[in-house]
């Protein structure tokens, strides 16, 4: 049998297939008010009856002033709690296990006012100067991540991945491009990674399922961080319970990249090696293919796919049919696949 279609074990979930729906910003909600709305009902909904293993409902704010944009979906309040869970019952009523991916925008906080980050650096002339954290604003932070994480658990999500990549806050902590200060939070790896601790120590406190973290394990700039930079903080992400690595690159500072097919997944492969710790590779993974050779030789344990899930729903379906795997089809459409 094709190994994409095997279950994997997370924590104490079991994905169906080890296809994962991308965590991706829709930019839907009304008002301003991060509450889910029927777009993201229909959207995430049909992706599920499409048959992906798992899906990771997009960047969700845990506080307004770290919003992406003003459209972002967001746990900072208790009322929004009734709409996310709604989504996570659609997303596990067609046996999807039902993930949401945490954040903190942090200086690329796409508001009216300027941004927070660890330096008052900003990511471009696009952007305002962002003013650098105190501590008890540090502190405050990483409990808003421990809130969000409460109130995803009281929506019925069974996985929460933490943002700690792609130039959002904790990524900023994470960088020597981003990170400057001189006290704790700053200067070593080891002080740098302070942030993302806290932030995980405050998730931890209040969820007891898998926990996967996001990162940029390659900055694409000479003094920034690249894959071996990575190992400290990584393996304390193991130790303190981290279940997945998902393995993103890149938007830490402005650069241009020449992205292909798979250009992602030796970072997924270099710390699965190097560390044991299950990862998850994502970037232009689009064939069936592409995607059973990943997990068949141990590259990665899921394969994430983003916007090939934008263009076609049902792409579990077709991969199974090319990988000659069974899948259960919904007997809603059992006749157009005959």
């Amino acid at each position: 049998m094709a190994k994409l279609f095997t279950p994997c074990r997370l924590g104490d979930a079991e994905l169906k297939n080890r296809i994962v729906m991308s965590p991706m910003c829709t930019y839907s909600c009304l008002a301003e008010d991060g509450v889910v709305t029927d777009w993201h009902i229909i959207h995430y909904g049909a992706r599920a009856v499409g048959q992906a293993g798992m899906i990771i409902v997009e960047a969700t704010a845990v506080d307004p002033r770290g919003r992406i944009s003003k459209n972002d979906l967001g746990l900072w309040s208790d009322g929004q709690v009734e709409g996310m869970a709604k989504l996570a019952e659609t997303i596990k009523s067609q046996g999807c296990v039902a993930a949401i991916q945490l954040n903190h925008a942090g200086r690329k906080a796409g508001l009216d006012e300027a941004g927070l980050a660890p330096s008052a650096i900003a990511f471009s002339d696009k952007y305002p100067l962002p003013r650098a954290m105190t501590e008890e604003e540090i502190h405050q932070a990483a409990a808003a991540f421990g809130e969000a994480a409460r109130r995803a658990r009281e929506a019925g999500f069974q996985a929460v991945e933490i943002h700690a990549a792609h130039g959002y806050l904790i990524n900023q902590f994470l960088s020597p491009l981003t990170n400057r200060r001189e006290d704790s939070y700053g200067g070593s790896p080891e002080n740098r990674y302070r942030f993302l601790a806290e932030v995980i120590d405050a998730v931890k406190a209040v969820w007891t399922g898998p926990l996967m973290v996001r990162i940029s394990a390659e900055e694409y700039h000479p003094q920034g961080n690249h894959p071996e930079d990575y190992l400290y903080a990584v393996e304390r992400m193991r130790d303190q319970g981290v279940d997945l690595l998902d393995c993103s690159s890149g938007a830490v500072v402005p650069v241009d990249i020449n992205p292909f097919p798979g250009y992602q997944i030796p970072y997924a492969e270099f710390f699965r090696h190097k560390t044991g710790i299950a990862t998850g590779a994502v970037g232009l993974i689009t064939s069936p293919l592409q995607a059973e050779e990943i997990v068949a030789n141990q590259r990665a344990d899921l394969v994430l796919l983003g916007r090939e899930l934008l263009r076609n729903p049902n792409w579990p379906l077709y991969a199974a049919r090319e990988l000659g795997a069974e899948l259960e089809i919904p007997y809603q459409y059992r006749r157009a696949w005959q």
